[in-house]
């Protein structure tokens, strides 16, 4: 475990990389691992979650490598070709890895076990393979809705049409993956719109994907084809820099190249609706995505209602979006984030607990946040139990950066499963990190000889 502390920061300045998109990379190597001829990724997110990825797609016959500059090489497998495992899968903390998975090797002759870390065993998956065994395949666990978790495939798949029960683009995708190899037409219908990458990848390996309203439509047997995907930046990633921008006064921040999928940009949309002072500039498409270089200012911010049909957009966000929240002034609502319950953790109470013990003051239902700011920061001086979040973990560090005494987190570990780079990039920009055992800034003492020397 490995404790990190954070503390009141001057002004955040200058520019920080945002690592890749973790969807997009997710999907780009899976659907790369199956598809016929070579594709070339270029920004690949280089972190634990999508190398669960690329290792499973490994022990499955695929040829996954790092060019070097950010661009990797998948030699896929083709048609039919992804052989059983000789070993389970470890999926780490990837649900994503895991959901998806799940539905792509349904279709498959193929034997795997899934197996993941104390936080991802804990997180339900019968909402995949309920309607994965309608069509036909096969799971055998320990009795219990997670991991481990051993699957076996059918190459004579049926086809669905299913209703999805959540609004959830893991389950969505792998119902897709799995039609993708299924007899038939399989039709499936969201609740309510939800990120839609893995629609729009297939499309580009060649795939012949119908999307009309809620519906999603795939024709079973058809063949990817290896093409060329450019990763833009994680919209995920990027919301913690943005926030702790916005709220550590005299800051001036660029991020760079940010994806803006409209089902993805929920919290941007929100936080100017809270008056934050953010520019969306050289707006383009890269790759078939909606993407921006954005200018973050520090802006006083005000409590709002969050819009119910937004939360899908900003489900991931919500952490971050609380340490805004906390900080705004007047009383911000967020309803309908029963969904957060089931995350890496249960985030909503995982939240509103550290948030309580850094002396915000907020109501918390089963499915709602209420959070009433004054305007001013929180006090901070907890130290929060992270349950291996790497989105908990990375919100409170930012709090840190603004609450009167430090806060500190139990384990900053997990947040290499999705932006690896975050605290070192942090730290470059101004952000008062520092490990439990490094010592903190002290002030320079010059002595006499050495002022005089200067002068």
């Amino acid at each position: 475990m490995t404790h990190y502390i954070s503390s009141k920061s001057t002004a955040l300045s200058g520019h920080i990389k945002i690592p890749g998109d973790k969807s997009i990379s997710h999907r780009a190597v899976m659907f790369g691992g199956i598809a016929e001829g070579e594709t070339l990724i270029y920004g690949l997110l280089n972190s634990d979650d999508v190398m669960c990825t690329a290792q499973a797609m490994r022990e499955m016959g695929a040829k996954v490598s790092n060019r070097g500059d950010g661009v990797w090489s998948i030699h896929g497998v083709g048609k039919g070709g992804l052989k059983s495992p000789k070993k389970p899968l470890d999926m780490g903390n990837s649900g994503t890895s895991t959901r998806l998975l799940l539905g792509l090797l349904s279709g498959y002759d193929v034997t795997a076990e899934f197996v993941g870390d104390a936080s991802l065993s804990k997180r339900p998956m019968a909402r995949v393979t309920d309607p994965l065994t309608q069509m036909g395949a096969t799971f055998k666990s320990d009795g219990k809705d997670g991991l481990p978790l051993t699957m076996q495939g059918s190459s004579s798949l049926n086809e669905i049409t299913y209703k999805l029960p959540v609004a959830s683009a893991q389950v969505k995708s792998a119902l897709i993956l799995a039609a993708l190899n299924a007899q038939g037409t399989s039709t499936i219908t969201e609740l309510e719109p939800t990120r839609d990458y893995t629609e729009s990848m297939l499309q580009a390996f060649g795939v012949n994907v119908t999307c009309e309203g809620l519906d999603i439509t795939i024709e079973g047997g058809q063949t990817l084809e290896g093409c060329a995907i450019d990763v833009p930046a994680d919209p995920s990633s990027a919301a913690f820099p943005t926030v702790a921008a916005l709220l550590c006064a005299g800051s001036d921040l660029t991020l760079n190249n940010v994806g803006l999928n409209a089902r993805r940009d929920g919290l941007y949309r929100t936080l100017v609706d809270m008056g934050a002072d953010i520019i969306f500039k050289n707006e383009r498409t890269q790759g078939g995505e909606k993407v921006a270089d954005l200018v973050i200012k520090h802006s006083p911010l005000n409590g709002v209602e969050v819009p119910i049909e937004r939360v899908s957009s900003m489900i991931d966000e919500f952490p971050i979006f609380a340490v805004a929240a906390s900080c705004a002034s007047g009383t911000t609502t967020m309803r309908g984030l029963a969904e957060l319950r089931v995350k890496e953790s249960d985030r909503l109470g995982v939240m509103a607990k550290g948030l309580k013990e850094c002396g915000v003051d907020l109501e918390e239902g089963d499915d709602y946040l209420i959070i009433h700011g004054t305007g001013a920061a929180p006090k901070g001086g907890a130290e929060i139990v992270t349950q291996l979040d790497h989105r908990i973990a990375m919100s409170f560090l930012v709090l840190g950066l603004v609450s009167d005494e430090p806060i500190t987190i139990d384990d900053a570990s997990p947040i290499m499963t999705s932006f690896p780079t975050f605290i070192s990039g942090m730290k470059d920009i101004g952000a008062d990190f520092r490990g439990e055992d490094e010592p903190e800034n002290e002030p320079l003492e010059l002595s006499l000889d050495t002022i005089e020397h200067l002068n």
